[in-house]
């Protein structure tokens, strides 16, 4: 292991998702103040797009794919989660945090909706140097497709397990994952299916909590559990302390 912790933003943590594109400024600054104040090694930051993604990937049908001659949602999706990643690292650095930004577009490519390729080299040495990646949901060029949304969730999943991770936290506006109204407190490959999960009321094109749990399981399938809580409990996530959440857990 390589003393690296991942935390992951859910997009509607750091945006409103019932505007357009509208990101929670004071909810950012907490965020930021939350992990320049922690005592950990290696950090690396991964975000959802929220209301600066998901409305552009459906409008131009980037959950289906892209073709020869109908390619501007590419750029219109990415330049606004490219967007939405500036504010982040904005307000990570004014906390002190030596955020920068990593664009999957550049990097990443897909096969049939699923990453297959990542260059991690560069991320690699940025982590070596004390500074803090800063990587979100993006749309990709895909071998298949032409074009995919990658959310935030597959790469949590995808670079956790390339960059061997030691921790992985997402933090979201609910307080755990909820069955019935109350936080699983563990969830594991032979529980989940039992659960019983609502879909999120807002435009989502990566699967809602649903997508991040299968995620997660698949993570937990190459070793590496995670923990899943509000946002308020970031700090108690990062001091290893309890954060009243759900576990996914390996096994």
């Amino acid at each position: 292991m390589s003393d690296l912790t991942f935390v992951k933003l859910g997009g509607s943590v750091i945006t409103d998702k019932s505007a357009d594109c509208t990101t929670k400024r004071e909810q950012l600054a907490a965020i930021a103040h939350a992990i320049a104040d922690a005592h950990t090694g290696k950090i690396l930051i991964i975000h959802g797009a929220g209301s600066c993604g998901h409305p552009e990937a459906k409008r131009y049908h980037l959950d289906v794919g892209a073709i020869a001659g109908q390619t501007e949602g590419i750029a219109v999706t990415h330049r606004a989660v490219s967007g939405l990643n500036e504010a982040v690292v904005l307000a990570l650095r004014e906390c002190g945090v030596p955020a920068i930004g990593v664009h999957p577009f550049h990097v990443g490519v897909a096969d049939n909706g699923r990453l297959v390729a990542f260059e991690c080299r560069h991320i690699k040495k940025m982590l070596d140097l004390g500074m803090v990646p800063v990587i979100h949901g993006d749309v990709v060029m895909d071998l298949s497709r032409g074009a995919c949304i990658v959310s935030g969730d597959q790469l949590v999943r995808y670079l956790a397990v390339h960059l061997k991770c030691d921790r992985v936290g997402l933090a979201t506006d609910v307080p755990g994952v909820l069955d019935g109204g109350h936080v699983v407190f563990e969830i594991t490959k032979k529980t989940a299916p039992a659960l019983q999960i609502g879909n999120s009321l807002h435009t989502d094109v990566t699967g809602g909590m649903r997508g991040k749990i299968d995620e997660l399981l698949e993570l937990a399938d190459a070793g590496i559990g995670s923990d899943i809580f509000h946002v308020s409990r970031l700090g108690a996530f990062l001091a290893g302390s309890d954060h009243g959440g759900t576990r996914v857990r390996v096994g």
